[in-house]
């Protein structure tokens, strides 16, 4: 498989306090990425600076082997829930649609084409029927999906998801999954920020354990092991363990 993301040796911190030290990441092609970590490990802050949304103090990134600006369409990202004003007066259909403003040049207008593969991406995602309603009327559910379905709507290469199943149902965390596989199958890269540590080894073909240093990454059979949780997670891995969040 080609090399999708690398990551050399960033650091970064807000004002004095240092979130990542030090990182280095060789991500390839068509596998789905669990990252995992306690609270505060740095996470969403790998994702943005990836991204190029936060400039770190020290390092580079290459996405497709090259700067983010140049492949920019190619890549898709679906944040937080509370980084987004679900008040905002757009209908599920607007939101997806956005996922085709990366190939329209300025004034140019959505097409049928467009639509056409926006409405495939709420079918995919069973929210076909929901595509006249604002999306501050959703279940939690529901607006995870019409998200994820602005992703696909993209045609991205690499997909970054964080904290996709905050909030969710089961229905959709499995309607979630489903669709990561099928996209990892067609040669796509999926990271995911994910907190249920007892659905890694199911969810996920490899892993990156991340505590504002790497602690470990490769595929998930080999790295996700109690040894690796614990230096990411500490003491707190006693109560993973009483809430079940991870098995023994």
């Amino acid at each position: 498989m080609s090399e999708a993301i690398k990551v050399k040796g960033i650091s970064v911190s807000y004002g004095r306090k240092r979130v990542l030290t030090n990182i280095h990441l060789s991500l390839e092609q068509g596998y789905t990425y669990g990252v995992v970590g306690p609270n505060g490990a740095g996470k969403s802050t790998l994702f943005k600076t990836i991204l190029g949304l936060l400039e770190p103090n020290s390092g580079d990134v290459s996405i497709l082997g090259t700067d983010i600006d140049d492949v920019r369409k190619k890549v898709a990202y679906v944040p937080q829930k509370d980084e987004v004003d679900w008040t905002f007066p757009a209908t599920v259909e607007d939101i997806v649609l956005m996922g085709r403003y990366p190939f329209k040049k300025v004034f140019q207008r959505i097409d049928k084409n467009d639509r056409n593969i926006a409405e495939k991406a709420m079918n995919d995602l069973d929210i076909l029927d929901l595509r006249n309603r604002q999306i501050g009327q959703l279940s939690g559910g529901q607006q995870q999906r019409v998200f994820l379905a602005r992703a696909l709507c993209q045609e991205a290469e690499i997909f970054f998801l964080d904290e996709p199943f905050v909030g969710v149902d089961v229905l959709t965390e499995e309607k979630i999954i489903e669709i990561l596989r099928i996209k990892a199958a067609e040669g796509k890269t999926l990271l995911v920020v994910h907190h249920d540590l007892s659905t890694v080894p199911e969810y996920f073909d490899r892993v990156i354990l991340l505590n504002q240093r790497l602690i470990a990454y490769g595929p998930t059979e080999e790295v996700f092991n109690e040894t690796n949780i614990a230096a990411a997670y500490g003491a707190q891995l006693t109560i993973l363990h009483k809430t079940g969040l991870l098995r023994k």
